[in-house]
């Protein structure tokens, strides 16, 4: 059976869906159809430095530039994204969505100056129960679009915490103080570190990652997230 064949059949029997809106995709569309992304409710803080983003962290730790792809609130139809990519294992969607974040970034000196993509890592345990660690994806796909180097080692989780989602900031910050390292603080040195997480909220993870580098390395840092609630 000749492939034109082949893939109108599987999409017949197994047709391919928008994680977003649930519409059938097109042969060029991958998991998140055309006017879905066209539609997504870009933050454009790539082209403004004091955003509100940038100011979560003002006072906190020494960050250089801080952006978010796209505003999310409970209920709404890109919250699924996030879900679908955080817990219901469509990990390639995170490096998708991760390629078109890093077409903007790209239009910004600020983030297109960058020399390492550097993922939030999962600690160990926590990333082999659910099999991957979306923000690795993430900054995967954001690494290959804007053609960076990807580190996904160096930056490690020395501690397993609990989860953030029901804590205030003030017990954020407190569990994930400390809790990371480098394994070779080297290798960050005189470099332009661009650390990507998924959502930020309170910022504390990333603060502590940040703080983590600037406090170990001579890097710069700054910060990106696919959203911000």
């Amino acid at each position: 059976m000749n492939t034109p064949i082949l893939f109108y059949l599987t999409e017949l029997l197994f047709p391919r869906l928008c994680v977003v809106c649930g519409d059938r995709l097109i042969e060029q569309e991958q998991l998140i159809c055309l006017h879905c992304l066209h539609h997504i409710p870009r933050t454009n803080y790539h082209l403004e430095r004091d955003n509100r983003v940038a100011q979560v962290f003002y006072g906190r730790v020494q960050i250089e530039f801080a952006t978010s792809f796209f505003y999310f609130s409970k209920g709404s139809k890109y919250q699924s994204l996030l879900h679908n990519l955080k817990y219901k294992g469509m990990k390639e969607l995170g490096e998708e969505i991760g390629k078109h974040f890093a077409i903007d970034l790209l239009q910004s000196p600020d983030f297109s100056s960058v020399d390492v993509i550097c993922p939030v890592p999962l600690h160990p345990q926590k990333e082999k129960k659910r099999g991957y660690n979306q923000s690795w994806w993430i900054a995967s796909g954001i690494a290959k679009q804007m053609q960076k180097e990807l580190s996904g080692n160096n930056l490690k989780r020395v501690t397993a915490t609990e989860t953030q989602t029901r804590k205030n900031r003030f017990e954020r910050w407190q569990n994930v103080e400390g809790i990371f390292d480098l394994n070779d603080p080297e290798a960050f040195s005189g470099k332009h570190i661009l650390l990507v997480d998924d959502v930020v909220t309170t910022g504390s993870t990333l603060e502590a990652c940040a703080q983590t580098i600037v406090s170990k390395t001579t890097a710069k840092v700054s910060i990106a997230t696919l959203a911000t609630a």
